[in-house]
């Protein structure tokens, strides 16, 4: 946890800072009976269902439906160590879900909703999950499935009419609001989350109970030293993700931070920004393809009585006109973060402390040490494009991958976790995203990221949103090639075609302008709003 002391710097808070981990630690324990034992009373989840009226959970409130849940679990069989699937959105019940895991040390696998049947079946076969927690359409999802998933013994649902032996609420009304958290240790195994799987199949990224306390420094930094007076946070990332679970939820309920609960079914800016003017909404983490989204709006200044403090995003490079357009409309500079799900939260922004550089993600978050290697696993010069790595140990660090040794080794060069990223890091300690190892483009002896192409493409007024890739060449190796969607009223013809180039060729390089462009209706992403572009790729 970082010191609340914007008089002090980036270099100083750095140099003083120190991690302090318990040895007997549990998360469950840390973000919920805590604070109940503390202010009972105070509002940890503000949940609005659409078309209804918020309702309020209290962390005394949580505190009982986990304790209720642990004892349920317990009679079901849930021993520590058991797998336990939560196959929820936004709602309160995946937040005492995971607190009832995490206190009985169980290990929690968070599934994405929207998952059907293929990605539900792998997750729940590779993990061995015995209970998952759902409502009835994750219900129904699961049914025919039954089958294949020996280890699943039982099937929680959300639904209170249902009136059998499945119903969640039923069971917790017959069991105790008393029960006494495990001591767990800082490692000891507390969370299952899979990768979003945009290269090859999902790895199921094993956490212990420390991931928590990793995430706080990177989180603070990312909110401008969070938690301020009057803070209160959403996204609209789902909570089976590690962003909006860690970055989001439990970061804030371990603060006594108000999380607002609210999972549109499909991402609509204006309803979004509606809700933030309403809630009172201060922080917000902002996948980019959010933010892309809310910029199609066009001017929105004044159109929504916004009390935003801090505004957190990370995933895609944002680029310069993204964040000059969120400085314009939304009053609010956004800190630029970089992670990933085996160590989250370890790059970060911070306009509080440090000035933001456009293209720049941030400087490695304190507690971190972080270096920018070649394929020999040497350190690089400033300025030189080479891998992402993270030191071991580290709190935020993954335990390991489950059951898949070979790849855990693969993901570490002696003491160094490889993040398979490609970054340059300048002389100032700024970072600068580039690629993914396997997006980096090779061109004509040039070897570039897709993000800076993508940036100033972006840029021009008839580019909603674009991907780039590089296209195999026999003469140049690989080419430029840019998927582009088009805003209303733009003709994808050839002559837009040249527009676009030109503005690449005239503002970048000549061997970075797109040598094809491809108008598309859509962009393939992952449910965490990432493009896939080895989908594009493979397209050619």
């Amino acid at each position: 946890m970082l010191p609340n002391n914007p008089q002090q710097s980036y270099q100083q808070l750095r140099e003083s800072f120190r991690w302090s981990l318990p040895e007997r630690y549990n998360i469950g324990e840390d973000v919920c009976d805590r604070w109940a034992a503390i202010d009972p009373e105070r509002i940890a989840i503000l949940h609005q269902s659409a078309g209804a009226e918020p309702e309020a959970f209290s962390y005394q409130r949580l505190k009982e439906c986990s304790n209720r849940l642990a004892n349920l679990m317990i009679e079901l069989g849930v021993q520590q160590g058991d797998r336990v699937g939560v196959l929820l959105g936004q709602c309160p019940e995946t937040a005492f879900g995971h607190i009832a895991i995490y206190k009985m040390a169980a290990i929690a696998v968070p599934l994405f909703s929207l998952f059907e049947r293929d990605a539900l079946l792998y997750r729940l076969s590779d993990s061995g999950c015995r209970v998952v927690i759902t409502d009835r359409i994750g219900a129904a999802k699961l049914e025919p499935l039954r089958c294949q998933l020996p280890a699943l013994e039982q099937v929680l649902v959300i639904d209170s009419s249902a009136g059998d032996e499945r119903d969640l609420y039923a069971g917790l009304e017959n069991h105790s609001v008393e029960f006494e958290p495990v001591q767990t240790t800082a490692d000891t195994p507390a969370l299952i989350i899979y990768t979003s799987g945009t290269t090859g199949q999902p790895k199921g990224a094993l956490h212990g109970h420390r991931v928590l306390l990793g995430h706080l420094p990177g989180v603070e930094l990312s909110h401008n030293l969070f938690p301020q007076p009057g803070d209160r946070i959403w996204t609209p990332a789902d909570w089976a993700w590690i962003g909006g679970l860690y970055d989001v939820l439990l970061s804030a309920l371990h603060h006594g931070v108000t999380v607002v609960s609210r999972r549109f079914s499909r991402f609509d800016p204006e309803a979004a920004l509606t809700l933030i003017a309403q809630l009172g909404i201060r922080n917000l983490f902002m996948p980019p393809t959010a933010l892309k989204m809310m910029r199609t709006l066009g001017d929105i200044r004044g159109r929504w009585p916004l009390q935003l403090r801090t505004i957190a995003s990370g995933g895609e490079p944002l680029g310069e006109e993204l964040l000059q357009w969120a400085q314009q409309q939304l009053g609010v500079t956004i800190n630029e973060f970089y992670g990933q799900t085996e160590c989250n939260m370890i790059v970060s922004n911070c306009t509080t402390l440090m000035p933001s550089r456009p293209g720049s993600m941030g400087m490695a978050v304190p507690g971190h040490e972080l270096a920018v290697l070649d394929v020999e696993g040497e350190p690089v010069a400033a300025g030189t494009v080479g891998t992402i790595a993270i030191k071991h140990p580290d709190p935020v660090m993954f335990l390991g991958y489950w059951n898949n040794e070979r790849a855990t080794r693969e993901r570490f060069v002696g003491d160094w976790m490889l993040t398979g990223d490609l970054a340059l890091q300048d002389a100032d300690g700024y970072l600068y995203f580039q690629a993914r190892d396997d997006d980096l483009i090779t061109s004509s002896g040039y070897r570039f990221g897709p993000a800076e192409i993508e940036n100033c493409l972006l840029s021009h007024e008839a580019v909603s949103m674009v991907a780039v890739v590089g296209k195999d060449d026999p003469v140049r190796t690989q080419i430029v090639k840019a998927f582009v969607v088009l805003n209303s009223g733009y003709p994808g013809d050839a002559a837009l075609v040249q527009v676009l180039q030109a503005h690449v060729k005239t503002r970048l390089a000549s061997h970075e302008y797109p040598r094809e462009v491809e108008f598309v209706e859509s962009l393939p992403m992952t449910v965490t709003g990432k493009i896939i572009r080895k989908a594009l790729r493979e397209r050619d």
